[in-house]
């Protein structure tokens, strides 16, 4: 009996870092300005889920974070799987601002510019979707104090998000 209950806390420990970690996300917030039209996108990540992803972004610089090679990959990347259209299906030029790393948290800005006044955009979180067949990727976007969500998964079609 002991050997078993034994047996069983040893699974139980084994187990705990798998189920610590079962998928793969990120967080994305897109903030607009309604009066001037400014846009300021964040993308929230792990540093545990970007550095094996970095082999394929940056073939030729070291798998971390704390490689300049491979961060300077990483923000190009990310500028060009986030994807964002004004409401007339334009697309919108993003401009790597910062990148901030804080243990394994990595957070990269962004900024954009629509139409002041701009009540719709279209978005595209392609992040990591060819990395991570789990990749799920969220995307707050907040105007005007209202905050509406859309999910992105490998696949997914752009999607509009309206504050009409």
């Amino acid at each position: 009996m002991r050997r078993a209950i034994a047996l069983a806390l040893a699974g139980l420990a084994l187990a705990g870092p798998a189920w610590a970690h079962r998928g793969h996300a990120s967080l994305s917030v897109v903030e607009i300005d309604a009066a001037t039209g400014a846009v300021t996108i964040t993308h929230r990540l792990a540093a545990h889920d970007v550095e094996p992803a970095l082999a394929g972004i940056a073939p030729n610089a070291q798998p971390s974070v704390d490689d300049p090679d491979a961060l300077r990959a990483l923000e190009a990347y990310a500028g060009r799987a986030f994807k964002l259209w004004d409401a007339e299906g334009k697309p919108v030029a993003l401009v790597h601002k910062r990148t901030d790393l804080d243990g394994d948290d990595v957070e990269m800005t962004y900024t954009a510019r629509l139409p002041a006044g701009a009540a719709a955009v279209t978005v595209d979180s392609d992040l990591f979707e060819g990395a991570w067949a789990d990749q799920e990727n969220q995307v707050n976007v907040r105007r005007n104090k209202v905050t509406k969500t859309v999910v992105f998964r490998p696949g997914d079609a752009p999607q509009r998000v309206g504050f009409d």
